[in-house]
């Protein structure tokens, strides 16, 4: 305590003396004159920039998209996500208008794959042997297990994965099944004419002429 008592007049004095002191100002003709390139070498605001900049770049480059969050914006499963897939006629107008609700739903879920049959994409073997003309039949969807779905209880289990299982929860119960069934089967056996469209076996020897030009024009065969 006596040491830091003593000192400290001393050191105000010397403190003051120091802020008295004249500053003595060097012309601008005795600075060393830097080059362009020691000037932006030591500028801050470059550093700072190319550094800012740098890294930026860098964000940008490094950022992923999820591809789980990509598809439900697009309202499908993802191949890891996705419980049930919906097997639909693209070229169907009045199915796609409930195709078309269904994926706009699954954007909250993402627990759909939808499959377009017509696609020249298509295979059975990805779909538990399910041909073109046996989906066309009728609505087929598959579940994650492999379990295959048709009638209204495909409609049951999709409507069920977007929250919508209500709409067909009656027909788990009998004879509401049995009648939802049959009612739709009859629109099944007929919803080529009500949409005005040619008869499968037309549709069938379309497609199959389609086949053998693209076998044709490729060499390559897609069934």
């Amino acid at each position: 305590m006596a040491f830091g008592g003593a000192a400290a007049p001393a050191m105000a004095s010397k403190f003051a003396t120091t802020i008295t002191t004249p500053i003595r100002l060097i012309p601008s003709s005795h600075l060393p004159k830097l080059g362009r390139h020691s000037t932006q070498l030591f500028s801050p605001f470059r550093t700072t920039n190319q550094l800012g900049l740098k890294y930026q770049i860098r964000a940008i480059s490094e950022a992923v998209v999820d591809p789980v969050s990509s598809n439900k914006e697009n309202g499908e499963g993802s191949s890891q996500s996705w419980k049930i897939k919906m097997l639909y006629d693209g070229d169907c107008p009045l199915c796609m208008r409930e195709v078309n609700m269904l994926r706009e739903r699954n954007k909250q879920y993402g627990t759909i794959k939808f499959v377009d049959i017509g696609s020249d994409d298509y295979t059975p073997q990805e779909n538990q042997g399910l041909d073109y003309k046996t989906v066309m039949g009728r609505i087929h969807a598959i579940l994650a297990d492999g379990t295959v779905v048709r009638d209204v209880e495909a409609f049951r289990k999709l409507y069920e994965q977007v929250g919508l299982g209500w709409v067909y929860a009656v027909t788990k119960y009998e004879p509401f099944g049995r009648l939802a069934d049959a009612a739709y089967g009859l629109w099944a056996r007929y919803r080529l004419q009500l949409t005005g469209r040619p008869p499968l076996e037309d549709i069938l020897a379309a497609r199959k002429k389609n086949q053998d030009e693209i076998c044709n024009d490729s060499n390559a065969c897609k069934r």
